[in-house]
């Protein structure tokens, strides 16, 4: 009589277009029961050629345009980067006025972006009342933005040598009291994330990386500081107005004395640099010095100005997710960038994945793999691989654009049948 062994091991695809995936990209999970044994990340669903854009404008100016656009919710630390790149190639000063906005407007976009995250914690455990309770406190800063730029997302605040805009006296109240807000609901928020049962429960022990891999990854952020790593480009390598304050590296340690490296660390460390950016921004407010917004206000001038400059540069700040980095070389008598790489947060914790899910139940993917926080559209390159030969190739635009209309009169084919 035979007998047959019931097969447990299978390679589980999830994404790119997944409920647990807020954005696109796919997880291929290789389980044995309802353990992963090995993970494979598959990155590139949204590629948008956006670099090679930049380098393709009239002028250098209208690149800030796409750097914005770099990330629906970090529109301020990509055009950020890109400036201060520029300024250092060409050798343009800053106003010290400007410096403060800058950084009053970076610390504002952290806010937004660890409650954001803090939301979709709550909704990837199936704590959906957390969820909602943390998105309503981040109307508040959605409306502070708004207040100071014009837009809820999209500052469009960061020019070449200085800011569009001022923060003036007669907006100082309004940035104090939604500071007030977020000090009134700082309490409640850190009890129900990191008090409550049912948060603990599915967040501690899941999703660990540990301080050596921290460091061996070169992971960055709030999730390298989450395993211990006290790195943070505003402490290490303080730009702008922060060469001015003590900002200091948060780690969990801090609250709990301890480092475990897991979801829940993660949870700690966003929640205490939400507080952090609080007092940032009350020095900022406090310290901001007077004088002009912009080195050159007239566009036509300043053009002038960077179409005689040259040189290369690496601008790197502290973005909600870790440091970003905005590469460009510019040579004289060019209006555009000749070249622009961006290297966002994300493309750096991506490698801690499989280190982190390998050992896990299927559960947990979503809230651990959700702690890094990813952004795809920051991350996403088009590159081929010839898997045989190992040679890498790189596709320009017209071949881009060629294997678009391809893919699509296929697409339309396969649904006309």
């Amino acid at each position: 009589m035979s007998s047959t062994v019931e097969q447990t091991s299978y390679i589980l695809p999830m994404g790119p277009i997944h409920p647990a995936l807020h954005e696109p990209i796919r997880l291929d999970l290789s389980i044995d029961g309802e353990e992963i044994v090995d993970v494979d990340v598959a990155a590139g669903q949204v590629h948008r050629g956006i670099e090679w854009l930049g380098m393709n404008r009239n002028n250098i100016v209208q690149t800030i345009y796409l750097a914005e656009r770099v990330c629906g919710i970090c529109s301020a630390c990509h055009p950020f980067a890109f400036v201060e790149a520029v300024e250092m190639a060409t050798g343009i000063e800053v106003p010290p006025r400007a410096e403060y906005i800058r950084m009053i407007l970076a610390e504002v976009e952290r806010i937004h972006s660890h409650l954001l995250w803090a939301g979709v914690a709550g909704h990837e455990v199936g704590f959906e009342t957390l969820f909602y309770y943390a998105w309503r406190a981040r109307e508040k800063v959605m409306d502070l933005t708004e207040y100071l730029t014009g837009n809820r997302n999209s500052k469009a605040l960061y020019q070449i040598g200085g800011v569009r805009r001022d923060i003036t006296e007669e907006q100082v109240p309004v940035v104090r009291e939604a500071l007030e807000f977020y000090k009134s609901v700082f309490g409640e928020l850190k009890t129900l994330f990191l008090d409550d049962p049912t948060v603990k429960m599915r967040t501690r022990g899941v999703g660990i990386i540990t301080t050596e891999d921290a460091r061996k990854l070169c992971i960055v952020g709030p999730t390298a500081r989450a395993s211990g790593v006290p790195i943070d480009t505003r402490q290490d390598h303080p730009y702008s107005a922060y060469a001015d304050l003590n900002v200091k590296a948060i780690t969990p340690d801090i609250l709990t004395g301890e480092v475990h490296g897991d979801v829940y660390d993660r949870i700690i460390v966003r929640l205490l640099e939400v507080k952090q950016s609080i007092e940032i921004i009350e020095q900022g407010i406090a310290a901001m010095p007077d004088g002009p917004l912009v080195t050159e206000a007239k566009i036509p001038k300043l053009l002038a100005m960077l179409k005689k400059a040259e040189g290369e540069s690496v601008g790197r700040v502290e973005a909600p997710r870790g440091e970003n980095l905005h590469y460009i070389r510019k040579k004289a008598g060019e209006d555009p960038v000749e070249a622009w790489k961006v290297r966002a947060p994300t493309y750096a914790n991506l490698q801690a994945a499989k280190t982190m899910l390998v050992g896990q139940q299927i559960a947990d993917v979503p809230i651990a793999f959700a702690s890094l926080d990813p952004c795809m559209s920051c991350t996403n390159r088009a590159v081929v691989v010839d898997t045989l030969s190992g040679d890498t190739s790189f596709l320009d635009g017209e071949q881009l654009h060629a294997l678009s209309v391809e893919k699509t009169r296929r697409l339309q084919a396969e649904l006309a049948r």
